[in-house]
């Protein structure tokens, strides 16, 4: 799992099937201390109610696919929670 903050969100004319009602957002990845790093991806909102500025946890790869419902969308990314708090140890 991945730390990230939700910078936007991504409007798709056409989607395929599976991602029908699924919200697109731009996700910029983070370290433990919130300090950016990488490129933003797009990830898929698995929780339905990730929005711009939020924390959240993103998976990829397979477990993204698995994230939603039904299982095995053709996706790279997908949020999977959101982050209340961060305690840095």
């Amino acid at each position: 799992m991945q730390l990230g903050r939700v910078l936007g969100s991504v409007v798709a004319s056409v989607k395929t099937d599976g991602l029908e009602g699924v919200k697109l957002l731009i996700v910029q990845p983070l370290d433990k201390s919130q300090t950016p790093v990488g490129r933003p991806v797009v990830a898929a909102d698995a929780v339905h109610m990730a929005g711009p500025d939020e924390l959240v946890y993103v998976v990829a790869a397979r477990e993204a696919a698995e994230a939603l419902e039904p299982a095995f969308v053709p996706v790279d990314h997908a949020i999977v929670g959101i982050v209340d708090e961060v305690h840095v140890l």
